[in-house]
């Protein structure tokens, strides 16, 4: 069999460590033909009218496989040639399933559990590790048109309807089937660029973010009361910093018997499928235009949707666009202790996030009304920082009390340095107080961690 007889003997015979590049490319040879053949059998399975979805499909792959493994040998046999070893077809194996049913080359790094983003730009493939580290890993794709193709059969494998990834649609987010978050990029770059981002907790509370040091315990009841007193939240920081991890944390504290409408680009939040302290949770999820530039669902008009749908509180997974008046009324009307994230560089930008963004929307609020309508709506905003080395840290929860003129005013009332040192604090307004205390919290806690000796007046 001449397109198989790729020389077994050259697979582990005199080539050294398994790093040796001769044979890295000859197992790539291999997955490479397998692969191949292997899509094409299925290919004819499928149109032959043949039902393949799911483990079927997976099952029919791995048979398929172990088919044209064996025949391989058996014609290297007859050939007189060497067989691969068990170990060698085992790699191939777990290769070609994972590019013919699962994510290609990125399968094994999504594998790891310790790695919290996958950066490919081109060829090249950059990690980062969930306590900070970054590293360069080995090439895991031959060419930049490669990753392109991987990313168009993801993409139209989507469960959430086929997602273009083309020279005219070149810009891509959508979840992948594990829940983490791809992006990827094409033609408006100089190479193509894929980037992976996963959360390590897909559930966690406000008692567990205290253990890893996010918090301390003042902050965590502090965060728990505001919950119990409906106050709504605007969770702040920079990009990996953790937002939506605390989030989730946050929303953990919400009563079971309560209905909740979620809101996201992407799925990430999963509240939804925590049935046991969420069993009344709705997951709504915006919509791109489907291949014929049509069927755009925002999240803005999701936003708007969710207000139909009863919500004792309503939780947008990330605030950035022309959602941020809806939500902002939202959030005014009734639905309070709604939730939502922003990306900003401390608590007292977040104004300035809100304002810039409901500029851009469709209503066009002047900056008096826009101030004014986010004292109504916002009550907290909680601002969680990153170090270098990847360790998280809430360092700020600043409270609403007002708008004069364009500006909204606010007190800081919880400050800490990123190594936890607490910092002289603002104190809490009358309205605060008696909400925060109403809802169980101790009010000596706040004045005790601001350095232990006074509250800056």
């Amino acid at each position: 069999m001449s397109e198989a007889a790729f020389g077994y003997e050259q697979v582990y015979a005199d080539l050294g460590p398994p790093t040796d590049s001769r044979h890295l490319q000859m197992i790539a040879r291999w997955v490479e033909y397998t692969a191949g053949e292997t899509t094409r059998r299925l290919g004819s399975i499928v149109r032959s009218g043949a039902e393949l979805s799911g483990q079927k499909y997976r099952r029919q792959a791995e048979r398929i496989i172990a088919q044209v493994l064996d025949e391989a040998a058996s014609s290297a046999l007859a050939e007189g040639q060497p067989v691969l070893e068990a170990a060698a077809e085992t790699v191939i194996t777990r290769q070609v399933l994972a590019q013919v049913c699962g994510l290609g080359p990125l399968q094994a790094l999504l594998d790891e559990p310790d790695i919290e983003n996958i950066n490919c730009n081109g060829t090249q493939v950059w990690v980062r590790y969930s306590d900070g580290r970054r590293e360069q890993r080995p090439s895991i794709f031959v060419s930049a048109d490669e990753l392109i193709a991987l990313v168009r059969r993801i993409a139209a494998e989507s469960a959430t309807g086929e997602r273009r990834f083309d020279p005219g649609a070149p810009i891509l987010d959508m979840p992948l089937p594990g829940g983490e978050r791809m992006n990827a990029i094409m033609e408006i770059a100089r190479e193509p660029a894929v980037s992976i981002r996963r959360h390590r907790y897909r559930s966690t509370t406000l008692a567990a973010l205290e253990q890893t040091g996010t918090l301390d315990s003042t902050l965590t009841a502090l965060l728990r009361a505001a919950v119990g007193a409906r106050r709504n939240m605007v969770v702040t920081g920079g990009t990996g910093a953790g937002k939506t991890t605390l989030l989730r944390a946050i929303a953990a504290e919400i009563p079971p018997q309560e209905r909740l409408v979620t809101i996201e680009d992407v799925f990430e939040l999963g509240l939804d499928q925590d049935t046991d302290a969420h069993p009344d949770c709705v997951a709504l999820q915006a919509r791109p235009a489907n291949i014929e530039g049509a069927g755009e669902i925002t999240v803005a008009d999701l936003v708007r949707t969710a207000l139909r749908m009863s919500p004792d509180r309503v939780i947008v997974g990330e605030t950035r666009g022309h959602e941020t008046v809806p939500l902002l009324n939202a959030m005014s009307q009734g639905n309070d202790g709604s939730l939502t994230t922003l990306h900003a560089s401390d608590s007292a930008g977040a104004f300035t996030k809100l304002a810039a963004y409901a500029a851009q929307s469709a209503e066009r609020l002047p900056l008096e009304a826009t101030a004014v309508l986010i004292a109504s709506a916002v009550h907290f905003v909680v601002h969680i920082s990153a170090t270098p080395g990847g360790h998280r840290r809430v360092t700020s929860v600043r409270e609403v009390v007002g708008a004069e003129g364009g500006r909204v005013t606010s007190n800081e009332i919880y400050r800490r340095r990123l190594d936890g040192t607490a910092l002289p604090a603002a104190v809490p307004s009358p309205d605060t107080i008696d909400a925060l205390t109403a809802a169980g919290f101790d009010l000596d806690r706040l004045r005790d961690g601001a350095d232990a000796c006074r509250w800056s007046i």
